[in-house]
């Protein structure tokens, strides 16, 4: 989940990280990142309103069809 050079950081440590410390996302993913978005942490991107909103819905997706209901 992490490029190797992090994956002994501490949590507290990792969420100040930039973004590119996530494996698979390259430089210059990170670079359009923080064009677009002005995402430059992995803290950042987690609490960035498009991903909470993708999460958000997903997760809604999930347990609508879990319990065989929709709204």
């Amino acid at each position: 989940m992490l490029d190797k050079k992090f994956e002994s950081a501490e949590f507290e440590e990792l969420r100040k990280k930039p973004v590119s410390a996530v494996s698979g996302v390259s430089e210059s993913d990170a670079v359009l990142l923080k064009k677009t978005f002005g995402i430059d942490t992995i803290q950042e991107l987690a609490e960035n309103k498009y991903v909470m909103t993708a999460q958000f819905v997903t997760a809604l997706a999930s347990l609508t069809k879990l319990l065989g209901v929709s709204l």
